[in-house]
């Protein structure tokens, strides 16, 4: 099963180590995340509605999980 978790953050190194460590969502707990997408915005606005339009999108979640299979961490 591929889970994913979509969010929001202006330090992705430290976000990752922390839910890596347990310290992260209640969600987040018992796995190990990796980034396989990131996108930079010019302003927490865009970043707050693209995170909410990606975490809404079933099926562009599941494309980028599966190009993950084919390349590494995909960057728009």
């Amino acid at each position: 099963m591929n889970k994913s978790y979509v969010g929001y953050t202006n330090d992705l190194k430290n976000r990752l180590n922390k839910h890596n460590m347990n310290k992260g969502a209640k969600s987040t707990k018992g796995h190990k995340w990796k980034i396989i997408y990131k996108k930079k915005f010019r302003t927490k606005s865009e970043a707050m509605s693209f995170e909410y339009f990606l975490k809404n999108n079933k099926t562009l979640r599941k494309k980028i999980i599966n190009e993950k299979k084919d390349s590494n961490c995909s960057s728009l």
